[in-house]
């Protein structure tokens, strides 16, 4: 026979399985919800230090935003801010009468940037675009703001030399271009500012390419 004290309790358990079967089911949903939240949140600020060349990001301070605006301060026209991201040089220009534009492959960053715009009276006046700088074209834009870092500093010297107008400005923050001579720099330290012009470094690539011509017009030929 069985002891009706242990049937009592076999059949609470079995009662009571269904109950945890579910508790079960809703923590590994809540875990599950919770590391997939992570990685969404996450992804796009990790993501940058997986590829070859790493702009990460590293907001502008005060001061850096205020050397730009001031060696822009006679410009007009487009301004292109090249790794925009939370958007604050691309506002900051706005509001300075240039119609402004930023590029930026974190999502966060660029639907940040595009309430900030809107939340500050400037969103008729700026736009923010989820894109990879490499595959851009710049030759639209009078005026070029890069933040970048030295590894990507040639490959995009060569980029904007060849895409730019000879009327475009290009103000580089913390890291100067390699080879091209800055019209100007202002500001010391992080908040350094180099600004070049199109018609110079144009002019440079133009020279170099005669001289190198002209030297192969003189070697004789076998």
């Amino acid at each position: 026979m069985c002891d009706p004290g242990q049937s009592e309790e076999a059949r609470g358990s079995a009662q009571g399985s269904p109950v945890m079967k579910r508790v079960g089911v809703i923590a590994t949903c809540a875990v599950g919800g919770s590391l997939f939240a992570l990685y969404a949140v996450a992804a796009p600020f990790v993501a940058p230090a997986l590829r070859k060349v790493c702009l990460p990001f590293v907001p502008a301070t005060s001061t850096q935003v205020r050397n730009v605006l001031d060696v822009l301060r006679a410009r007009s026209g487009t301004l292109v801010d090249i790794g925009s991201g939370d958007g604050r040089i691309v506002i900051a220009a706005a509001k300075q009468g240039f119609h402004s534009v930023g590029f930026e492959l974190n999502p966060w960053l660029v639907w940040y940037s595009r309430y900030r715009a809107w939340r500050e009276g400037v969103h008729l006046h700026t736009s923010f675009h989820i894109s990879n700088l490499w595959k851009v074209s710049f030759a639209q834009y009078s005026n070029v703001v890069i933040f970048g870092v030295p590894q990507m500093m040639e490959q995009l010297e060569a980029k904007l030399q060849s895409e730019l107008q000879t009327s475009a400005k290009v103000v580089a923050c913390r890291f100067p271009f390699p080879t091209w001579t800055p019209d100007h720099v202002a500001g010391e330290g992080i908040d350094t500012v180099w600004v070049y012009d199109a018609k110079t470094f144009k002019s440079q690539v133009t020279t170099a390419k005669l001289l190198k011509n002209s030297e192969d017009s003189r070697t004789p030929h076998q």
